[in-house]
């Protein structure tokens, strides 16, 4: 994979990372990227602009004005195919998110029209500050593309999140966004994780499902080239990958309107999440006490595949999970008719090593071909990765 003539903005602010810059500019030139650096005047305490400026091929830009020439920051936004900042330090977010233009750096970001690409780096405890987090809420709603920080020692000698990413991870990123993977253009929805129905307002009925399986999945379809959404249920876990739109619920109800609403517009359905198959008919405003005498009601759920099933075209290709403890091929052949889905991808319970909460995962695909393909226990993302596999290879025949 190559970046060979695509127009790259690296920018550079004041953080001790700024050192990895030199080689994430070394990296790009070497993958045929034509860069022009931007600094900080704080980024020039970490690292000298004429090491940037011979790597680079270019001169350096710090300021909007230098001996009496002007930095025109509308054209340098507009000359980029891609601008990436990194290092973005605590500060440099803040002005970002904020819209403060003070620095040459500052208005080419307000000016560009290209994908924005920021690799945040700074110690552990401002990286975890409510208000570093609420900046970087707002700038993944202005569509800005956030690179994940690492864990490991920080410069402070804590450890911890706040680590840029590598140089390497970084070209790597740009990339992907360039490349055109096999689902580009193609919308993929996908549901993930539990449900919880409520009983009270403290107690609800749910399963042990982690909801990594679906991420897993979400990841890989992101990765080639695919406009994820992703409808999660309560989980802890957290999906940073800038191609996936997470659409956060709680209850199958919520999952249930949220999946409909997007399935017109997808091209592939993939119902992963482990949605409770009955909830209680009435929700006590208040607690129950120990001392009441507790009956629950449960009525069943809207069955979201089988209703997905009603309602998809030819030129759609629907994949529902299945999870048995016991008789799980005929379970598996069944649900693959009742529900009209082209695949069930069928869990065990057998295997303590598959299933809910852990890495890895073992699962069988059934085809409504009638074929059935098993995948050896493998990590999530593996498995993830073949499943998307097997649907590319039968989409759209």
């Amino acid at each position: 994979m190559s970046l060979k003539g695509k127009k790259i903005i690296i920018g550079v602010t004041g953080s001790i990372a700024a050192y990895k810059a030199a080689n994430t500019v070394r990296l790009l030139i070497k993958a045929g990227a034509e860069v022009k650096v931007i600094m900080t005047d704080a980024a020039t305490r970490f690292i000298t602009p004429l090491t940037l400026a011979t790597l680079s091929k270019n001169p350096v830009l710090s300021a909007l004005s230098e001996e009496q020439q002007w930095s025109n920051h509308v054209e340098l936004g507009l000359w980029a195919d891609a601008f990436l900042i990194a290092p973005a330090s605590a500060n440099s977010l803040s002005k970002l998110a904020n819209g403060s233009c003070d620095n040459l750096l500052t208005a080419v970001y307000l000016s560009a029209r290209c994908p924005v690409f920021v690799a945040p780096a700074m110690d552990v405890d401002m990286w975890h500050h409510p208000s570093t987090q609420r900046n970087i809420d707002c700038l993944k709603g202005d569509k800005v593309k956030i690179i994940p920080v690492g864990t490991g020692e920080l410069a402070s000698g804590l450890n911890g999140e706040g680590r840029m990413a590598e140089p390497e991870q970084l070209v790597d990123t740009l990339e992907k966004h360039f490349s055109k993977g096999p689902l580009s253009g193609k919308q993929v929805l996908i549901n993930a994780g539990p449900t919880q129905e409520a009983i009270d307002p403290v107690r609800y009925i749910s399963n042990h499902s982690s909801g990594k399986m679906g991420i897993a999945l979400a990841e890989a379809a992101a990765a080639l080239g695919a406009k994820v959404k992703l409808v999660l249920g309560p989980t802890s876990l957290k999906v940073d990958n800038p191609n996936i739109e997470v659409f956060y619920v709680c209850a199958a109800a919520e999952m249930y309107a949220a999946m409909m609403k997007f399935v017109p517009k997808s091209q592939l359905i993939i119902c992963s999440a482990a949605v409770a198959d009955f909830t209680p008919k009435k929700v006590v405003d208040s607690k129950i006490k120990k001392s009441d005498k507790m009956e629950i009601e449960l009525v069943k759920t809207k069955d979201i595949l089988a209703d997905i099933g009603k309602k998809v075209t030819a030129k759609q290709y629907l994949v529902g999970f299945a999870l048995e403890t016991n008789d799980e091929v005929a379970y598996a052949k069944e649900k693959l008719k009742k529900k009209n889905a082209n695949l069930i991808v069928m869990n065990s319970l057998r295997n303590p090593n598959a299933g809910f909460g852990v890495d890895t995962n073992e699962v069988s695909l059934f085809d409504k071909n009638g074929s059935i393909t098993s995948l050896g226990l493998k990590s999530k993302t593996e498995i993830a990765q073949e499943i998307l596999q097997y649907c590319l290879s039968k989409m759209s025949k």
